[in-house]
């Protein structure tokens, strides 16, 4: 028998050798591979584990900020440590930084009328002031909202500007742009709002327009449509509108361009 003959008759007998009872020796065949995955350890499963989570929860804030999600109430409880490491660290501060960027780009590439009537809209919470520190306590939006709790954190008048707004509503203002803001919240807290307004650092705004009596029960996207109907009525060109929430931005008489900032915590139709 040549060697050649030799080589495919020890690969024929292989797998009987390997797996044969009457084989009793472990050194019968020195040279038999045994081939088998190797086994992932606990630390590697863990860390598989979190990468996955990582990357669903990802996901489903991008579907959130794309407003392909259905109506939510709160943040997947198992992204409350994703939603808190996204608001608290760099990501959420770049993305903001990236919105400010385009906005300022659109605002200086725009040509005045002179008139008084080109108007950018900004929302107030999570787009001038930031709610951070009450949403820290409550979760980061995993807890369902509570009316009366926030009602509370809005009256201590303490919210914190929301740095790159500042920024684009100071150049707003100098290129000549009227300013506007159109909040959902309630004109009992008109005196408040505008202290805390003041005190985070900005000033000179056209109109403040908050929800009076009459426009409880309507939705984010119905009351801010009916406000921006009236503002146009008025005369105003509504050139920009800068929301955290889809509901500040569509509807009707929506702006020339509008600028959706990030908000994975919460939120309202």
């Amino acid at each position: 028998m040549n060697p050649l003959e030799r080589i495919f008759l020890l690969l024929s007998i292989l797998p009987f050798a390997c797996f044969s009872q009457e084989i009793s020796h472990p050194d019968a065949f020195p040279g038999a591979i045994i081939l088998q995955l190797p086994e992932r350890n606990e630390a590697q499963l863990k860390k598989l584990t979190l990468e996955e989570a990582h990357l669903q929860c990802t996901s489903w804030r991008v579907a959130v900020e794309a407003n392909n999600l259905s109506p939510w109430k709160t943040i997947p409880e198992d992204c409350a440590d994703y939603v808190k490491e996204y608001m608290t660290g760099n990501v959420y501060e770049f993305d903001l930084q990236r919105v400010y960027n385009e906005a300022g780009i659109y605002a200086r590439s725009v040509n005045l009328n002179g008139d008084g009537k080109d108007a950018w809209i900004f929302d107030v919470d999570e787009t001038l002031l930031s709610n951070l520190p009450y949403y820290a306590e409550h979760g980061y939006g995993l807890e369902m909202f509570n009316s009366t709790k926030f009602d509370q954190w809005v009256e201590t008048g303490t919210a914190p500007a929301v740095e790159s707004s500042l920024k684009l509503y100071e150049e707003v203002l100098s290129l000549g742009f009227k300013v506007i803001l159109l909040t959902g919240r309630s004109e009992r807290h008109r005196g408040i709002t505008v202290e805390n307004l003041l005190r985070a650092g900005f000033r000179e705004w056209d109109k403040l327009i908050l929800r009076s009596s009459e426009d409880h029960g309507k939705t984010a996207t119905v009351y801010k449509s009916d406000k921006r109907n009236e503002l146009v009525e008025e005369g105003y060109r509504i050139l920009g509108n800068s929301g955290d929430q889809w509901s500040d931005l569509l509807g009707s008489s929506m702006s020339k361009r509008s600028f959706k900032l990030p908000n994975p915590m919460y939120y309202i139709p």
